[in-house]
């Protein structure tokens, strides 16, 4: 390939990225040397098997990915904001509008549960660490490669245009034969792979490594939302997995699965897609039900109302998932039966998931509540949700779904759904468990701040995107002329947009200003929290707890302190023993290397440098199959010194 094609060049925009890219690589190189910190870099975080540190990361690389899907969204607002707009060619504009719907579902929602799962899950439950601790790290690496992967194809190669679901045949090669949809294909199948290994890690964690005494029915809401989401996981995404790789094969090996024009049927493909699409929307969302369900029973001093209920709700809607897809597709023909059908369990699982949200103000009612930002949160989700829960009722009516189909009101409907629940509940967590990461609260003064921009420029931003649906305005239109009537509503969109963006410069505000001015957490305990990840330290040792607690129904910890309360409490005598540690491995990074190189060969059609990659993978896999010194041991001496440092008495 000639370099001409292989680095982009001509495009302002894409200049200023690579010399972004530049400097910003150079800054950190400077800095890791200067303070020599490489080894440092390379034994705590590169090799980790550390959940927690594992969670970190996702968070970390969540908000990165939220700030470059966002940068892509305020692009596409100022190309709309006004007809005829030059800013975009219309090329550029798909390649935008195909990597910020990519990065905002696939790189930044997914990464951002997972933290979530990380920080939380092993905590909430009583357990030391997640079932497979080499298989979290080889599943947070191979997300970050493939979110690398997908994020270079902006400046070599060319970014995939054919939307963020790569519809054949505008995604076939006849129509686009560029490396930009091999970019998609292969990052998305690199960090499915790793996506599917969370969901299969974190249900075996959740069943088998819970506390002495918790039962099923006796584990936090958010655990089973979690375990409700890693169902839908490794359910819907070997569909995903199988409709990439039957694409791949019609661009790089010849085959015809998806081209009309040799037998192919492109509507199989978006069949398959929407069979892991939908459930997709519940996988991201469940994590947030799960969420709201800790924060609104902590925060109004009140058990859950109704925990049996919100367990099937999460249940029936992790069923559910599978029987809707067909609703983005109604204007394809399948006929009366089968829209008929789609229309009525969609309409279905408007009612789980209705149930969770009277639960929730129940909980409230006559509640001691107190507004603290993960409430807020909270409240704000209630509201929006309902809206995008409405709206996705009015779309579930195929007849009526003909004028919807396709439009900003669609458009505004799944930002509806995806901000207003799963980034409004992701938010709502990180403010929720943030002392029990880092060791100290977020500032609430800017926290609200941020609370209120999101929320208000959210609303700016896509109510009148549901009214331009209603006028005719169609998606991936990059411009239009000025004769619509649509250029009032757009600029208010556009205003939306920039709103929300200042909402998140609030929360690094937040971050930066929390981390030096905050002062620590020193009870583990900052909200009078119920569940057992408040009855550690903050942030947590290493090995979670001295000894496993005892659990005695559900809130476990909140009745513990009841207990405690009591004048005649007398603590049990607990019995340290040494504890079972994973070491570190660079195995998992070095895989993920290897997953890079391949998709990064496999791209550009270079066989020899893909065949490295798989290689290199093959090999990582063979030199851990002989690893059998993989753990150690920490002492009970050990264990009384970190205990005693953190003032807690053995």
């Amino acid at each position: 390939m000639q370099t001409q094609h292989f680095f982009i060049v001509g495009d302002p925009l894409i200049l200023g990225a690579d010399i972004s890219i530049i400097l910003v690589s150079a800054a950190i190189i400077f800095v890791l040397t200067y303070f020599k910190k490489w080894g440092w870099l390379w034994r705590e975080w590169l090799t980790t098997v550390d959940y927690k540190k594992i969670g970190i990361m996702y968070f970390i690389s969540a908000l990165l990915m939220l700030f470059r899907g966002g940068v892509d969204a305020l692009l596409m607002r100022l190309q709309l904001m006004f007809p005829n707009m030059n800013l975009l060619e219309s090329e550029h504009y798909n390649e935008i509008f195909t990597t910020h719907g990519t990065i905002m579902i696939l790189f930044m929602a997914m990464p951002l549960i997972f933290a979530m799962f990380n920080i939380a899950v092993p905590l909430q439950i009583g357990a030391r660490d997640v079932a497979y601790p080499f298989l979290n790290a080889v599943s947070f690496w191979l997300f970050f490669f493939g979110a690398l992967l997908l994020n270079l194809s902006f400046v070599i190669g060319g970014s995939p245009n054919a939307s963020w679901w790569g519809y054949p045949p505008l995604s076939e090669l006849t129509f686009n034969p560029g490396p930009g949809e091999n970019f998609y294909i292969l990052s998305i199948q690199i960090s499915g792979i790793g996506s599917i290994a969370t969901g299969i890690n974190f249900l075996i964690t959740i069943l088998k490594m819970r506390a002495p005494g918790m039962r099923l029915m006796d584990m936090p809401l958010f655990t089973w939302s979690v375990l409700s989401s890693c169902i839908v996981i490794i359910a819907a995404f070997p569909v995903l997995t199988v409709a990439l790789f039957l694409l791949f094969m019609d661009r790089f090996a010849g085959a015809h699965f998806f081209t009309m024009t040799h037998g192919g049927d492109p509507m199989m493909y978006v069949n398959l897609f929407w069979m892991w699409g939908h459930p997709e929307v519940y996988i991201v969302v469940l994590p947030a039900f799960g969420i709201f369900s800790e924060v609104v029973s902590v925060f109004s001093k009140k058990v859950i109302f109704g925990y049996t209920s919100m367990v099937v709700s999460l249940l029936l809607i992790s069923v559910y998932a599978y029987f809707t897809w067909v609703h983005h597709f109604f204007t394809m023909g399948a006929g009366a039966d089968v829209n008929t059908f789609f229309s009525i369990s969609t309409m279905l699982i408007a009612i789980p998931t209705g149930v969770k949200v009277f639960n929730w103000l129940l909980t409230m009612y006559r509640g001691r509540i107190r507004m603290t930002e993960p409430m807020l949160w909270t409240l704000g989700f209630i509201v929006c949700f309902v809206v995008g829960g409405a709206t996705g009722v009015m779309l579930s009516v195929a007849p009526a779904d003909y004028q919807y189909h396709n439009s900003y009101f669609v458009v505004a409907h799944f930002h509806n759904v995806l901000i207003g629940g799963t980034v409004f509940g992701m938010f709502a967590g990180m403010t929720y468990w943030w002392p029990k990461i880092f060791g100290f609260k977020l500032n609430p003064t800017l926290g609200k701040w941020a609370f209120w921009l999101w929320n208000i420029g959210f609303y700016v931003c896509f109510m009148p995107q549901y009214a331009l649906g209603f006028m005719g305005m169609t998606r991936r239109i990059y411009t239009y002329p000025d004769d619509m009537g649509w250029t009032p509503y757009n600029v208010v969109s556009t205003i939306g947009a920039f709103i929300m963006a200042l909402g998140f410069v609030f929360q690094v505000w937040q971050i930066v200003y929390s981390a030096k001015r905050m002062d620590r957490d020193v009870t583990g305990d900052p909200w009078d929290g119920h569940t057992l990840e408040w009855s550690t330290t903050s942030p947590a040792p290493y090995y979670n707890f001295a000894v496993i607690p005892k659990v005695e129904g559900r809130d476990a910890f909140w009745k513990e302190k009841k207990k405690r309360s009591q004048p005649d409490y007398k603590p049990e005598k607990r019995e340290l023993k040494p504890i079972h540690f994973p070491k570190n491995s660079g195995i998992p990074f070095i895989m993920g290397v290897c997953f890079f190189i391949a998709g990064f060969g496999l791209t550009f059609h270079w066989v020899w440098l893909g065949v490295i990659g798989l290689i290199g993978v093959a090999a990582t896999l063979y030199a851990r199959s002989f690893q059998y010194d993989t753990e150690y041991v920490i002492p009970v001496e050990e264990i009384k010194k970190t205990e005693a440092a953190l003032g807690r008495d053995i």
